[in-house]
């Protein structure tokens, strides 16, 4: 009874904690979808205000640009003042970018606006997804760590079907709304644990794993400073600093960042956010006779109902399954896509349904793999001492990648034709799923110590090996082995460090 107790109670304040950071992934949401409603209702209630398409394009497609820099400010937050802090301080940003927006007069400031909310969702996209990692538990992480994307397309829904009843300024007054509540709800939880650890405050890190009932998490002063001395002792060669260049070019930081940039590319690449920023234009030039306003908010519904239903199979099915699926139903829905137009293009009307149900079919391919599983495999895949670093690499580098895809999806009209441009997406998806099939490894169920073994060498495991059966000469034969990046535990030997 008492262990169920504290299993319950382990699953309870983890997810309590998901929920909570989570917010800040819809606040995002709220951020990409601002414009879909938000524009339409500029050029009715206010002419002057985007004086014509391209300036408008500019303040619908600039928040990925300005993530890509609020991406790469996250390493040093990340590292200095850990996950939380860096979370909360989006609100403030975020606060800011929307009291500019509902008071703007002119384009100049809609354009900076919008670039600073986009720097805010920088900051927290690769913060809070491993915040959320670090603090859970294996058997329920692929569950509560996929609730941030979950929170991405309800923030989405919710400026669609808003955007449809109210006007641009007070939508923009909602979402600071939304950003305030941000900080409220996050400020009364922990530090990650594995950061405080990082920074050598073991009796914290200890209380927040305790608080957070994280199993396996212990905390020995007596035997931290027995590593440390059998550390110095065998391993004096390696170097403390965990961004030197030895340190990041080793292969078990190289694959792991291989295989999150390969996804996070896949991800955008397949189309989505063209998808997201332009549903509405898609419709009309498609010839479909749907409401294009109706069709947004059917396709956000569709999204979150895809992402909800992703929760109950991720730890079920595993990460790689569900990717596969995803990308085989995303690969389909471009090819039925790009068939919709072609077809309108030599004058069959005759099947006005067809991009409804292909977008339908794609947001659903989407959400229940690439559209969470990327963001879930940082926290999971990357080297616990580096991950700061690398979630900002890959953070900034999906966020560029994304304002590539929204700025070309016009010219890649112009140029290869829309149904060419939807069926190269299909080309792209097929590959990424050749790419997950062949070098994407399966983490459901692992502790993140066991998923780092995975990218280590033969020779790796030979020495460390050599390495356990020395220090058992000396006496040391109950010490685990750590390293400055991950904890190599010596064969039946008991575990003194974190086993998240």
């Amino acid at each position: 009874m008492e262990s169920e107790l504290k299993i319950t109670m382990a699953a309870l304040k983890q997810t309590l904690l998901s929920l909570s950071v989570s917010l800040s992934y819809f606040c995002i949401g709220l951020v990409r979808g601002y414009s879909a409603p938000a524009v339409p209702s500029m050029n009715e209630l206010n002419p002057g205000l985007l004086p014509d398409k391209n300036i408008a394009s500019w303040v619908s497609s600039i928040p990925p640009f300005g993530a890509f820099f609020g991406s790469l400010l996250a390493f040093p937050l990340m590292h200095k003042i850990g996950r939380k802090y860096t979370v909360l301080l989006t609100s403030p940003v975020w606060v800011t970018a929307w009291i500019m927006i509902a008071t703007a007069e002119d384009w100049k400031m809609l354009l900076i606006a919008r670039m600073l909310s986009g720097f805010g969702a920088g900051l927290t996209l690769p913060s809070a997804q491993i915040y959320v990692s670090e603090c859970s538990d294996p058997k329920i992480r692929g569950v509560i760590g996929s609730l941030p994307a979950l929170s991405m397309s309800v923030g989405i829904l919710v400026t669609y079907i808003l955007g449809k009843y109210i006007e641009w300024r007070m939508l923009a007054w909602v979402c600071c709304g939304a950003a305030c509540f941000l900080f409220v709800a996050v400020i009364c939880f922990p530090q990650s644990p594995v950061w405080l650890k990082t920074k050598k405050r073991y009796e914290k890190a200890h209380h927040s794993a305790k608080w957070l009932h994280l199993q396996g998490f212990t905390f020995d002063p007596k035997a931290q400073e027995i590593q440390k001395a059998a550390l110095n002792g065998a391993l004096t060669e390696r170097k403390d600093n965990p961004y030197s260049r030895k340190a990041l070019c080793r292969r078990v930081v190289l694959m792991p960042l291989g295989i999150g940039l390969a996804l996070l590319s896949i991800q955008q690449l397949s189309g989505i956010d063209a998808v997201i920023f332009f549903t509405v234009e898609i419709f009309r030039s498609a010839g479909s006779s749907l409401d294009g306003h109706l069709a947004t908010i059917i396709v956000g519904t569709v999204q979150v109902l895809s992402n909800f239903s992703a929760l109950f199979v991720v730890d079920r099915a595993g990460r790689k399954p569900l990717l596969l699926t995803s990308g085989v139903i995303m690969c389909l829905a471009m090819a039925s896509m790009g068939a919709a137009f072609h077809l309108n293009s030599i004058g069959n009307t005759c099947f006005g349904y067809l991009p409804l149900l292909s977008l339908i079919i794609f947001m659903i391919g989407f959400s229940i793999g690439f559209g969470c599983i990327p963001f879930l495999l940082m926290g999971e895949l990357f080297p616990t001492a580096q991950r700061s670093l690398l979630s900002s690499l890959a953070g900034s580098f999906n966020l560029a990648v994304m304002f590539i895809v929204i700025k070309t999806y016009h010219p890649l009209e112009d140029i290869i034709t829309t149904s060419g441009t939807f069926w190269m997406y299909s080309i792209l998806c097929a590959i990424g799923v050749v790419f997950v099939i062949t070098c994407v490894p399966e983490t459901k169920g692992r502790d993140l110590e066991s998923i780092h073994k995975l990218f280590e060498k033969d020779t790796d495991a030979s020495k460390r090996d050599s390495c356990v059966e020395s220090r058992g000469k000396q006496g040391h034969d109950n010490v685990a082995m750590r390293m400055e990046d991950e904890i190599v535990p010596c064969a039946n030997e008991p575990k003194v460090d974190t086993k998240l």
